[in-house]
């Protein structure tokens, strides 16, 4: 019995799940090492599927982190 040849698709759906759930991950792991380690981190993602870019913890912790950063270096 031959095997029926199959269309191949690209799947969109299953890409931005796949996406929607690292992202959460991230967003969890960043939140683990700043708890754990004690130390001051922020995140930002920016994804093909929002025109807007995600930010964790908030966008006043983001400036917070990224002056002291700059006043650093």
């Amino acid at each position: 019995m031959p095997w029926k040849k199959v269309k191949l698709a690209f799947i969109a759906n299953a890409r931005k799940t796949t996406y929607n759930k690292r992202q959460k991950g991230l967003f969890k792991k960043v939140y683990e090492l700043s708890t754990l380690c004690g130390v001051e981190a922020c995140a930002i993602v920016y994804g093909p599927y929002e025109p807007q870019p995600k930010i964790w913890p908030s966008p006043q912790g983001v400036q917070t982190v990224l002056s002291k950063i700059q006043n650093n270096v």
